[in-house]
């Protein structure tokens, strides 16, 4: 069986999708027929729809978002994945990089959401879509501050499916798994990136990208659900 999308018209806006899963969907929505635009500090590939945005800043977003509004006339999707991966034990975490890490993951989700969900709310449709981590409900040594965002992002998104279903706005949840990202390579190199290779298997940026375009479009019938990719092998994914 052979799946396809048709985003014609359609308006996604992708919080960090200048790289990584977020780059990726970005390509696959313009490839789709839809726009794609990208809020990121830094720039996306080119041909990409761009507002430089510190996602941490909520007026700088909802500014982004108004900007998007005005231009498109419509906004039909916001996937938030912008996220920063510290790593550092709890008992060396610095105050500023455990702010800051919660600012990005956690606020800079909260914010976008405020921004966009009203847009969808007043035309009663469209899909929201956030991140989580299997790190969320396991932890991992060294990952504190940005496995408890991810483990407060998954009550975030519950709580707000619940708040705007009633307008036929639907928010789901992804945890990618172990995606070989720029994010990834930097926040675990040597012998972590083998443990992830040697147990659940690390997957490419494109195995995330079917599962997003679905919850993005009318065949997901669902919301305040979590999108589990539990293992890779090579180039194949297993979701539940």
């Amino acid at each position: 069986m052979r799946a396809s999308f048709d985003a014609t018209g359609e308006v996604v806006m992708i919080t960090g999708g200048a790289q990584g899963i977020g780059a990726a969907l970005a390509a696959a929505v313009n490839a789709a027929g839809g726009t794609a635009v990208v809020l990121d500090v830094a720039a996306p590939p080119e041909g990409v729809a761009h507002i430089q945005v510190d996602v941490a800043d909520r007026a700088k977003v909802f500014e982004a978002v108004a900007q998007v509004q005005a231009q498109y006339g419509r906004i039909d999707g916001l996937v938030a994945g912008a996220a920063v991966q510290p790593r550092s034990t709890v008992l060396e975490l610095d105050a500023a990089e455990w702010t800051r890490t919660l600012q990005v993951n956690l606020d800079g989700v909260v914010w976008a959401c405020q921004a966009v969900v009203p847009h969808l709310v007043a035309r009663r449709t469209g899909s929201v879509v956030v991140f989580t981590s299997g790190m969320a409900s396991s932890g991992y040594p060294g990952a504190a501050a940005y496995a408890a965002s991810k483990a407060a992002l998954v009550a975030f998104a519950k709580t707000l499916a619940a708040e705007v279903a009633a307008d036929r706005v639907r928010v789901n949840v992804v945890a990618p798994g172990v995606i070989d990202t720029e994010q990834f390579r930097g926040a675990n190199a040597g012998a972590d990136r083998e443990h992830w290779q040697d147990t659940i298997g690390i997957g490419d940026p494109d195995d995330v990208v079917g599962p997003l375009l679905f919850l993005l479009s009318d065949a997901a019938a669902m919301t305040g659900s979590v999108l589990a990719r539990e293992r890779a092998f090579a180039k194949l994914t297993s979701f539940i």
